[in-house]
C-alpha cells in the first residue's frame, strides 16, 4: 500500500522527488538565526520554549470513538517503538528541547536516525539506534542526494524505499511549521518579526553609541581666552590641533571608559570677548530618549508576536501567583502543546507507523505518538486533590498516578493487587471476630424524626437525584460566571470563555480548593438545600456539605459533572460545606 510522502509539516527522505524536501534552504533562516545570536529576547524566547517542550513526554497512544488519546499497553509493540524513541526519556527530553527552538527560530528541523550498530554510539545501545537533531544549516541537499552534519562531518543518507520503511537502514524526517502560504515552506515567529528585530539592532547599536559618546554625554566646557589650552607636550608651546583633542579623547573614553577622559567634558578655549565666564554646553539630543522609547516598544512588539503570552517574555513582576499560573497554562496549550503536536505528528507518520505496517500489527494505523504535559501543570496541592478526586471516583487510578509524579511502571501487577486484596480479606475477617461493643442507651422514642442525615439514607430516591443534579448544575454555572471575572481567565480568553457554558468553564480555567474559598466561587448558591432537603426528609446541612464538596473537587480538578457521580456524592460522608 503506497502512502503519500508530504504531510503537513514532515516528510521522509525517500528515492521519489519530494518537493517538501527542497523547501529547507529559505533565506530568511539564516538571518533568523543571526537574530538568536543577536538579540536576547529571541534567545530567551526560544529556550523558554525548548525547556518548557524538554518537559513533557512522549507516549503511545489510541485515539478512541470519543477523541481521547488511550495509552498503549506496556507489551503493546507501539509501545515499545515509542519508548526507544532517542533512546528513551532522557534522549527524548533533548529532542523536544531542541525542536523547541528550531520550531521557534526558522521554523523547522531535522532528525536523522541510523542504526547503532553502524555508528556506535555510547549513548544508544548496540542493538537500537542513534538519534541527532539537526538544523536546517547542517543539513543539505545537492544532485538529489542528502547531507548530514553530524559531529563536524559530512554523512551521507542514502534515500529510502517511499512505499515501505527499512528501520535498520538510516531515516532523515523532515518536521517543519508549515507556512500558511506555501504548506511546503516553514514558517515560525521569527520570520514575521525580521524587520522588527532588525531595527532592534538598530536602537541597540545607537543606544550604545550614545553611552560612548563623552561628546554627547558630557559636552563642552567653554573657559576664557589666558586660560591655557590643554596640549600634549608633543607640540612644545604650539596649540594642540582641535580635532585631534577631539579624537584623541575619544579613543581614550572609548579605550578605557573608566579613565577621566570618558567622564569630564572637553575643555576648549575661546577669545575673551566671546566669552565671559565658564559654560558648560551639553549636545543633548532628543533622538537618545526616544531611542530607548523605541527599542522598548520593539521588544514590545516582538512578545505580542510569539506564541506565548507577551509577559512570559516582558516580565510577571506585576503578576500575582495566580495570574502567573494562568498565563504558564495559556502559554502550555497555545504555544508549547501545538509544536509538541507537529513533532508527534512527525513521529507517527514518518516512524511509528511505518514500522508497524511492515510487521502487520493489526490497526497500524490507529496508533500514534502523543505527548502529555502533565509534568509542566504540576500546582500546588494537586496531589491532595487529585486523591480526594479519586476516592470520590471523580478520576481513575492512572490519572491519580499522573497528577501525585508517578507513572504507569509504578502501578501494581496483578500479583500485587491480589497480595492487597487477600491482606484486606484477612483484616475485615478480623474484624468481625472482635469482641461487640458494649450496648450503649438509646432513645426509646417510637415517634419518626423530622429529617435522616442524607448519608444515612438507604438509597437516594430519583427525585433526590435528579434534584442534587439540578443544584449541582446550578452551582458550577455561578462559578463558572464568577470565574470568568477572575484573574484564572486571562482578559485574552474571555471573549473566548464566554461560548463555553459556565457549568464548564471550570475545565478549561481549574482553581485550587483553597481558592475555590477565597474567590468565592460557591458562595450563594446553595439557598435553595433546605427546600429541597425537606422535601425528600433529608438533613440539609449534611445535603449542603456533600454537594459544595464535590463541587469544589470538580473546580480544583477540571472536570466536569456527569449525572452518573450524583449517587456517590449523596453517599458520601458528610463534607464540611455547610459550615461556609
Amino acid at each position: 500500500m503506497a502512502r503519500k510522502e508530504l504531510t503537513a509539516s514532515a516528510s521522509r527522505y525517500t528515492s521519489r522527488k519530494i518537493r517538501g524536501q527542497g523547501a529547507g534552504n529559505q533565506s530568511w533562516q539564516g538571518r533568523a538565526y543571526d537574530m538568536y545570536h543577536q538579540v536576547p529576547e529571541v534567545r530567551f524566547a526560544a529556550s523558554w520554549i525548548g525547556n518548557a517542550m524538554s518537559g513533557s513526554r512522549l507516549f503511545a497512544g489510541r485515539r478512541a470513538d470519543d477523541g481521547t488519546i488511550e495509552p498503549a499497553p506496556a507489551g503493546h509493540r507501539a509501545h515499545e517503538i515509542v519508548a526507544q524513541i532517542a533512546g528513551g526519556p532522557d534522549g527524548q527530553s533533548k529532542m523536544l528541547g531542541a525542536f523547541g527552538k528550531h520550531l521557534t527560530v526558522p521554523g523547522e528541523g531535522w532528525i536523522v536516525v541510523r542504526p547503532n550498530s553502524e555508528v556506535l554510539s555510547p549513548y544508544s545501545p548496540e542493538d537500537g539506534h542513534d538519534w541527532r537533531v539537526l538544523s536546517v544549516k547542517e543539513v543539505r541537499q545537492q544532485s538529489g542526494k542528502l547531507t548530514a552534519e553530524i559531529d563536524g562531518e559530512d554523512v551521507a543518507i542514502p534515500a529510502g524505499d517511499p512505499d515501505t520503511m527499512d528501520p535498520d537502514g538510516p531515516v532523515a524526517l523532515r518536521v517543519w511549521e508549515p507556512d500558511p502560504e506555501r504548506a511546503i515552506e516553514a514558517d515560525s515567529p521569527v520570520r514575521s518579526s525580521m524587520e522588527l528585530l532588525e531595527e532592534l539592532i538598530l536602537l541597540n547599536a545607537a543606544v550604545k553609541a550614545i553611552a560612548r559618546s563623552r561628546i554627547t554625554g558630557r559636552g563642552l566646557l567653554l573657559i576664557p581666552k589666558g586660560t591655557r589650552f590643554p596640549s600634549s607636550g608633543a607640540n612644545g608651546d604650539a596649540e594642540d590641533d582641535l580635532i585631534e583633542v577631539f579624537m584623541t579623547i575619544a579613543e581614550t573614553a572609548i579605550r578605557d571608559p573608566e579613565s577621566a577622559a570618558a567622564t569630564v567634558p572637553i575643555v576648549l578655549e575661546l577669545p575673551a570677548e566671546a566669552i565671559a565666564e565658564f559654560k558648560h554646553i551639553k549636545f543633548e539630543s532628543e533622538f537618545d530618549e526616544l531611542a530607548l522609547r523605541l527599542r522598548e516598544e520593539a521588544v514590545r512588539r516582538f512578545a505580542t508576536g510569539l506564541e506565548i503570552p507577551a509577559e512570559i517574555l516582558l516580565g510577571l513582576g506585576d503578576v500575582n501567583h495566580w495570574g502567573a499560573w494562568a498565563l504558564t497554562s495559556e502559554a502550555i496549550r497555545l504555544g508549547i502543546e501545538p509544536k509538541l503536536a507537529t513533532v508527534s505528528y512527525a513521529l507517527t507518520q514518518q516512524w511509528l507507523r511505518p514500522i508497524l505496517e511492515a510487521e502487520n500489527i493489526e490497526d497500524w494505523h490507529r496508533w500514534l505518538v502523543w505527548y502529555d504535559t502533565s509534568p509542566l501543570r504540576v500546582r500546588t496541592n494537586r496531589s491532595e486533590t487529585a486523591l480526594q478526586a479519586y476516592d470520590r471516583g471523580v478520576i481513575s487510578a492512572q490519572a491519580l498516578r499522573r497528577e501525585t509524579g508517578f507513572d504507569e511502571s509504578d502501578a501494581p501487577d496483578a500479583t500485587e493487587e491480589q497480595e492487597r486484596a487477600d491482606e484486606q480479606d484477612q483484616a475485615d475477617e478480623t474484624e468481625e471476630t472482635l469482641p461487640a461493643p458494649p450496648d450503649l442507651p438509646v432513645d426509646e422514642s417510637e415517634a419518626d424524626p423530622g429529617t435522616l442525615p442524607a448519608s444515612a439514607a438507604p438509597r437516594p430516591t430519583e427525585g433526590l437525584l435528579a434534584a442534587a443534579d439540578g443544584l449541582i448544575w446550578g452551582a458550577l454555572t455561578a462559578a463558572g460566571e464568577k470565574l470568568r471575572k477572575t484573574p484564572l481567565c486571562p482578559r485574552s480568553q474571555r471573549t473566548n470563555a464566554g461560548r463555553v457554558p459556565g457549568a464548564e468553564l471550570h475545565t478549561l480555567f481549574p482553581a485550587e480548593r483553597e481558592q475555590v474559598d477565597t474567590l468565592r466561587l460557591l458562595d450563594g448558591v446553595w439557598d435553595r438545600v433546605p427546600e429541597v432537603a425537606g422535601r425528600y426528609g433529608v438533613d440539609a446541612h449534611c445535603l449542603e456539605g456533600q454537594l459544595h464538596e464535590y463541587c469544589r473537587d470538580l473546580i480544583s480538578a477540571g472536570v466536569s459533572h456527569e449525572f452518573s457521580h450524583t449517587r456517590g456524592v449523596l453517599l458520601a460522608p458528610c463534607g464540611s460545606g455547610g459550615d461556609q
